[in-house]
């Protein structure tokens, strides 16, 4: 676990603004009419619909995105009752939490009321104004009644999290462990020590999963709950056992199959764990210090099965895995409560996700090859991005059949897509290209089949259902790595081209080569020993009709893939070069951008082909090119060096392409910025457009500019580079490529293929 010291958490939360949450206007606000109409006059006609139909809340506001984190302070985290202005820090972190993870936003009230009537009170009329509320740190018994009577009165998700929680992770991660060590849940002992809100919570969960209470025995701070003993509150009665025979902790784990801890630290010992059941599941959940190390418990027995809260460690109980996703799926249906069926739907899509293939993103964060379903993983990971699509969407689908839901969704496949946006996981951009691709799928060779990178990248986009792949390499290597990253190659096919059985090929691409290039002084022989080179091979591969699209770059220098792609596959006959684009992705909209890695110093006539390449790459892609041609001055400012190749370049575009939305050469700022353009240019062709298509007067600027804007901001999803101006689907990457980077590309070069036939079949 990451040491953390006060001195940094203070400057953490004081630190430019301070505190960790913002609002923000999610409507133009610039104008004297922007705002009339989102305050007087304009608001009033919303507030009139309302009135009239109050479900339309949903419709004009944020009501069905806004959720209302509540508490008094009186069990704040670790540190007790602390008072409501005390537990503001948590309370603010908790709406990070959900927007982060959720795209939920958050309103945080502190109530200084310890009362549980007035408490309730006080929540049932600031209601209205939420779509669903999340009681924290409320301490117990007190807990219990206000979210019994809060689910009563308002028609709204009621959710007290440290209850549910936490019940509902450690619900799943049982229902895996016990998969895992081939138990059944309706014979096992079970052992909880801790009576609170979260224990009672969790151990209700099981019963609901098929524990039976006979075999539970519970613990507080005076032992084995019994039922003889006196003074006890309803919630722990209903756990109350009626043996006399055990009383101390030591005594009740003996024989015991599955030990949960919510209690306090260092309560278990080894020699507890010790005398548990064969293959024991051991839950030690109390933070920060668990009931037992991780260390201890492994050292106890190799056999356990264990889980803690903290993320140094695996299968942590963390309660970030549930409760953004279950109030999301909530929400989106409109829900009146979060009932028990849509907890026991959470609990089943939370550890069923665990079964599943693990992303490359999650293997990523936690620096692993592959995490399988096993005894070191039966919980998702809090990073996994298929949390909000897998548990939102069963948790709305068990809203929808319990009969608490307003808003009926029917098409789930668009459902899903929308909550994948929404945390920027998915661009309309990307879906359109995988759908097209997935239309349409292509032979597709990777060239560095070895590399692990590459790959997890063929296996997702075969499994994706977006091309043919084919590796190029050593098929017994592949294979290994392809056992070791426990990937199926099913459906994926291997050539080994320095192989004996591939000379045939070797030869025969060999000719075809030297025959292309007789007159640049080739001959058969030299082509012959470039054949067993992975980019020579695997171009001929697609040059030939063996294969449409090819992949590389990973491993091979710029320069010599370039001068491959020339020799082996050619410039189209139209442009003297070729180039390549990026995609940004962005909060701000989708900006295209040229030459990001082939051309270093273009002149005039290399930038007139760039810009030709972007525009009909951006129409490729379905957009109109609005193209702005950069450099650091502005329409002829500077009348020497590179600003004067860029003007010319531009004046002829402009003589060439009359009804091409093209300018320049003009400062970056001046054409991100369309207001300042018009006013200081009112005489661009670009007047009244929004650029969406960068051309920069050099490789450098280009190819910088792109790589700061994906450092400054990780959530611009970045496509490329794309490859402009070659005959054939020829597409590269670079060694900073993750395994989403490469499928991007990959879709890209089925389109590209795809389309390249299409256009043949037509001059035919």
């Amino acid at each position: 676990m990451v040491k953390i010291s006060k001195e940094a958490a203070l400057l953490y939360h004081e630190q430019g603004r301070p505190g960790k949450i913002e609002v923000i206007p999610t409507k133009p606000h610039h104008t004297q009419t922007d705002l009339s109409l989102a305050y007087s006059p304009g608001v009033a006609f919303p507030c009139l619909e309302i009135q009239k139909n109050p479900n339309d809340v949903y419709k004009y506001t944020d009501k069905g995105n806004l959720v209302a984190v509540i508490s008094n302070g009186t069990a704040v985290l670790g540190l007790g009752d602390i008072g409501a202005m005390s537990g503001k820090p948590v309370m603010e972190g908790k709406g990070l939490l959900f927007k982060i993870y959720g795209g939920i936003d958050v309103f945080d009230i502190e109530v200084d009321e310890k009362d549980p009537e007035k408490f309730c009170e006080a929540v049932e009329k600031i209601a209205p104004s939420f779509g669903g509320i999340n009681l924290e740190d409320i301490k117990a018994p007190q807990c219990f009644y206000i979210e019994e009577r809060l689910k009563k009165s308002l028609d709204i998700p009621v959710m007290h999290d440290d209850q549910h929680g936490t019940a509902i992770i450690s619900a799943a991660g049982l229902k895996n462990a016990l998969e895992v060590n081939g138990k059944d849940i309706s014979k096992v002992r079970i052992v909880v020590n801790g009576a609170g809100a979260a224990a009672i919570s969790c151990t209700k969960l099981y019963m609901s999963l098929g524990a039976k209470r006979e075999n539970i025995l519970m613990l507080d701070s005076k032992g084995v709950i019994t039922s003889d003993r006196e003074n006890l509150t309803e919630q722990k009665k209903f756990f109350a056992t009626d043996r006399r025979d055990v009383h101390t902790l030591e005594e009740a784990v003996k024989g015991a199959d599955v030990f949960v801890g919510l209690s306090k630290g260092n309560v278990l010992s080894k020699d507890m764990v010790r005398s548990m059941a064969d293959q024991p599941i051991v839950f030690a959940l109390a933070n920060p210090t668990p009931e037992i190390s991780y260390e201890d418990a492994m050292d106890s027995r190799p056999d356990v099965l264990m889980s803690t809260g903290r993320s140094d460690y695996p299968n942590q109980i963390n309660n970030v895995i549930g409760f953004p996703y279950i109030f999301r799926g909530a929400l989106d249906v409109n829900a009146k409560a979060i009932n028990e069926e849509m907890k026991l739907a959470a609990v089943h899509a939370i550890a069923d996700l665990a079964k599943q293939p693990v992303p490359d993103v999650v293997n990523d964060v936690y620096h692993v090859n592959n995490l399988t379903f096993g005894p070191k993983y039966f919980i998702p990971k809090p990073v996994d991005p298929r949390l909000i699509t897998e548990v939102s969407a069963a948790v709305a689908k068990a809203a929808i059949d319990s009969g608490v839901a307003r808003n009926i969704i029917t098409d789930w496949d668009a459902y899903k897509k929308q909550l994948r946006e929404l945390l920027g996981q998915e661009t309309k951009l990307t879906q359109k290209l995988y759908d097209t691709a997935r239309n349409h799928p292509q032979r597709v060779v990777f060239a560095e089949g070895i590399h692990p990178t590459v790959l997890k990248a063929a296996v997702q986009a075969k499994a994706e259902g977006l091309c043919y792949p084919i590796l190029l390499g050593n098929d017994e290597r592949i294979k290994k790595l392809a056992k070791e990253l426990e990937l199926s190659l099913s459906g994926i096919e291997i050539v080994n081209l320095r192989h004996d059985n591939q000379a045939e090929r070797r030869e025969r691409y060999a000719h075809i080569l030297a025959d292309k290039r007789a007159r640049q002084g080739y001959t058969f022989e030299e082509a012959n020993d470039k054949m067993f080179e992975r980019n020579y091979f695997g171009m001929m591969m697609v040059e030939t009709g063996e294969a449409d699209a090819f992949i590389t770059g990973l491993y091979t220098k710029y320069s010599n893939t370039i001068k491959v792609a020339k020799e082996v596959i050619g410039i189209r006959p139209e442009y003297n070069h070729f180039g390549t684009m990026h995609i940004l992705n962005s909060k701000k909209g989708t900006y295209y951008i040229a030459d990001t890695l082939i051309n270093r110093h273009p002149d005039k006539d290399v930038l007139i082909d760039i810009a030709k390449l972007s525009a009909m790459t951006v129409r490729f892609f379905n957009d109109k090119p609005n193209i702005a041609m950069l450099s650091y001055s502005n329409f002829g400012t500077d009348e020497k060096g590179s600003p004067v190749q860029v003007h010319e370049a531009v004046k002829e575009m402009q003589q060439q392409y009359p009804d091409l939305a093209i300018d320049g050469e003009m400062q970056v700022n001046f054409a991100m910025n369309k207001k300042l353009r018009d006013a200081k240019y009112p005489f661009s062709r670009l007047k009244g457009l929004d650029v969406n298509t960068l051309v920069f007067p050099n490789l450098s600027s280009a190819n910088g500019s792109y790589k700061l804007l994906q450092a400054l901001d990780p959530d611009t999803e970045i496509i490329g580079p794309i490859q402009m101006g070659l005959n054939k689907a020829i597409h590269f990457t670079d060694f900073e490529c993750s395994v989403r980077d490469i499928v991007n590309i990959t879709a890209v070069a089925v389109i590209d293929a795809y389309v390249e036939k299409v256009k043949s079949k037509i001059k035919k």
